[in-house]
């Protein structure tokens, strides 16, 4: 899973309220990103593209994505096809596909792969709500340690007696409450996928 956005801010020490908050926005909204970009990797009872933004193809000893091997297409909503650009790929293209976590069975003619998507049992729902709810929880600690770098960065600055303590308070104020809507953004993007997940065609 995807951590640099919790990572402490490095360079020098912030000089103002608004760098901080800027910073903390920018943190934030980068958690967010991520989250959005895990989840659209979870299957639902639909074929999307972006489920196989995580497999990575070995190309001559180079792991790459497989949209930069191979032409992805969707013809119908339980089927994605997969045209490997060097047809001597089609071999590494399925082994990358059968021991991903997808648990899907690709099936080649020679020239293309063709990806069926069977329609979820209730046990695989269940068991992709779980592992999204953890990709949720994951990025809301993220947002927590945004919002604990922030306010330590507001502190720094009281230290300093670069801001006052009334500042000091709405400073704090203000990361609270960025950290709501973040807190509520990532509550949103969880309930919309797990409706996917949940949802039967």
């Amino acid at each position: 899973m995807k951590t640099e956005h919790t990572a402490a801010p490095a360079g020098p020490a912030f000089q103002s309220i608004k760098d901080v908050e800027i910073n903390v926005k920018v943190r934030m909204e980068k958690a967010i990103g991520d989250l959005q970009h895990e989840a659209a990797t979870i299957r639902t009872g639909r074929a999307t593209l972006s489920l196989l933004d995580h497999i990575r193809v070995d190309y001559y000893g180079t792991p790459s994505p497989l949209n930069q091997v191979a032409t992805l297409h969707v013809p119908e909503p339980n089927l994605i096809t997969i045209t490997p650009w060097d047809a001597s790929q089609i071999g590494p293209i399925e082994k990358a596909i059968r021991v991903s976590d997808l648990g899907l069975n690709p099936a080649n003619d020679g020239k293309m792969i063709r990806l069926p998507i069977p329609p979820l049992t209730e046990e695989r729902r269940k068991e992709f709500v779980k592992r999204l709810h953890g990709v949720a929880e994951h990025h809301r600690v993220s947002v927590r340690n945004i919002r604990r770098d922030g306010n330590e960065a507001v502190k720094a600055l009281l230290k300093d007696k670069k801001i006052t303590e009334d500042e000091d308070k709405r400073a704090h104020d203000e990361i609270q409450k960025l950290t709501n809507t973040y807190m509520d953004k990532i509550d949103q993007a969880a309930r919309t996928k797990e409706k996917e997940i949940l949802e039967i065609k």
